[in-house]
C-alpha cells in the first residue's frame, strides 16, 4: 500500500508505544538491501562453519536478501525483548559463572528456563502487525522469530538495536545482550533507523571465555565448535576432543555473555513467560538424568528444551557426568555418579550408551 513520507514518520511513535505494551523493550526500522552482508555470509558457510545446520546453505544468499525470502518487503520492523527473569539477582553473572564451577550442578542456558521464546515473540509480533493494521489497513507482511534464514544481526545493528559483538550477538548500551530479537517484514515504506555504532573497543573478553575456542576471530563464530550448538542443534556424538570442554553444560552456553562487561546492563524482562521453571531452579545433573521420557515431556512442555527431544537430552547428562568424575567429586557422589550412569546403560539406545561408556571411564582420567 502507499504511504506518504510523513504519514509513515506519524506512525513511528503509536508503533513504539504498542511494541512497548505488548512486552518489547525496543523497536526499530531497517532497509532491505543487505548486500554488503553477502560477502561475510558466504564466506562463513563456505567455511562449512554452520556445521549440520544444511538449511542455513540451502537457503543461500536468501538470508541477506529480504525482498526475496518474501516479496514484496521494502522494510523491516526489528524488534528487542529482554529474557532475564524478573527475580534475577545483582551480581548475577559472577554466580552463574560459580554454578559452572561446581561439577554437578547442571548448566542451562538462562533464556531456556522458562517458557519458549518463539511462541512467545511470534503471538506478540503478530499482535503488533494486526495493531498497525488497524492504523493504516490491511498490508503485507510476514513475522519472523528466529524461525527462517533471516539475518538478525545485521537488521539489528542497522536499525540501531545494538551493534554485532565480536561474539557475533548483538549488543546494546543499554541492555547488554539479553535479549531476543524479531521481525517484521512488511511492505510498507518506512523511514529507517539510525545504524549502531560498535562499542567493544579492545575487549576481548568473550572470545577469551569461550570453553572450546569457537570464536575463530573477532565476529566470526565455527557453531561447530560451540557449547550452543553442539547441545542443541547437534544430532549426534560428540565430538571427543570437545565432550572434556563442556563442563556441565547441558543445554545451551552463556559463557560469552557472562564474560561481556556490558552485560552489568542487562534487563529484566516485565514478562512473567520467562520467569524460572522450578525444575530449572538449581537443578543438580543426577536430578535431572534421573527423568523419564515421560517425565521429561512433561517437564519441559511449552519450553525450548523440548525440541532436543529425550535422546539427546541424556547424550547432553551423561557427557556431564562423565566430566564431573573427571574433575573429581567425594567419593560418596562417584558412587552415586556411577551408579546412575550404569543403570541407564543397558536400556539406552546406542547414542546414549556410547556417551555412558565414555562418562564412565572418566573417573580414571587426570583432570
Amino acid at each position: 500500500m502507499g504511504l506518504q513520507g510523513h504519514e509513515a514518520l506519524a506512525l513511528l511513535e503509536p508503533l513504539r508505544k504498542w511494541a512497548r505494551e505488548l512486552g518489547f523493550s525496543q523497536i526499530g526500522i531497517a532497509g532491505v538491501d543487505l548486500t554488503a552482508a553477502e560477502p561475510g555470509l558466504q564466506a562463513w558457510l563456505e567455511a562449512g562453519f554452520h556445521g549440520s545446520m544444511h538449511y542455513m546453505a540451502a537457503h543461500g544468499m536468501k538470508r541477506a536478501r529480504p525482498a526475496e525470502l518474501v516479496p514484496g518487503t521494502v522494510s523491516v520492523i526489528t524488534a528487542r525483548m529482554d529474557y532475564l527473569p524478573q527475580a534475577t539477582p545483582d551480581g548475577w553473572q559472577r554466580i552463574e559463572f560459580e554454578r559452572l564451577a561446581q561439577p554437578l550442578q547442571a548448566g542451562v542456558s538462562l533464556y531456556a528456563r522458562g517458557r519458549d521464546y518463539h511462541k512467545v515473540l511470534r503471538a506478540r509480533l503478530q499482535k503488533l502487525a494486526d495493531r498497525l493494521a488497524a492504523a493504516v489497513g490491511p498490508f503485507g507482511h510476514r513475522v519472523f522469530t528466529d524461525s527462517a534464514p533471516v539475518l538478525e544481526v545485521e537488521l539489528a545493528t542497522r536499525s540501531g538495536l545494538g551493534w554485532r559483538g565480536r561474539h557475533t550477538l548483538t549488543l546494546s548500551r543499554e541492555a547488554g545482550s539479553t535479549f531476543f530479537l524479531g521481525e517484521i517484514y512488511v511492505d510498507l515504506p518506512l523511514p529507517a533507523s539510525e545504524p549502531a555504532s560498535a562499542h567493544c573497543g579492545g575487549c576481548t573478553a568473550c572470545v577469551d571465555a569461550c570453553p572450546t575456542r569457537a570464536i575463530v576471530a573477532p565476529y566470526r563464530l565455527d557453531a561447530r565448535r560451540c557449547i550452543s550448538y553442539l547441545t542443541i542443534e547437534h544430532d549426534g556424538p560428540m565430538p571427543l576432543e570437545l565432550r572434556p570442554l563442556l563442563g556441565n553444560r547441558i543445554y545451551g552456553c552463556d559463557d560469552c555473555q557472562l564474560a561481556c562487561p556490558w552485560n552489568k546492563f542487562a534487563q529484566r524482562s516485565p514478562l512473567p513467560d520467562f520467569d524460572v521453571r522450578a525444575h530449572f531452579n538449581a537443578p543438580t545433573l543426577l536430578q535431572l538424568w534421573r527423568w523419564s521420557e515421560a517425565e521429561f515431556s512433561s517437564r519441559t512442555e511449552g519450553s525450548p528444551i523440548r525440541r532436543i527431544g529425550y535422546e539427546r537430552w541424556q547424550r547432553n547428562l551423561a557427557v556431564a557426568l562423565g566430566n564431573a568424575l573427571r574433575a573429581g567429586l567425594e567419593e560418596a557422589d562417584e558412587i552415586a555418579v556411577r551408579q546412575a550412569l550404569e543403570s541407564r546403560r543397558e536400556a539406552a539406545g546406542e547414542l546414549v550408551r556410547e556417551h555412558i561408556a565414555w562418562a564412565l571411564a572418566q573417573h580414571a582420567v587426570p583432570a
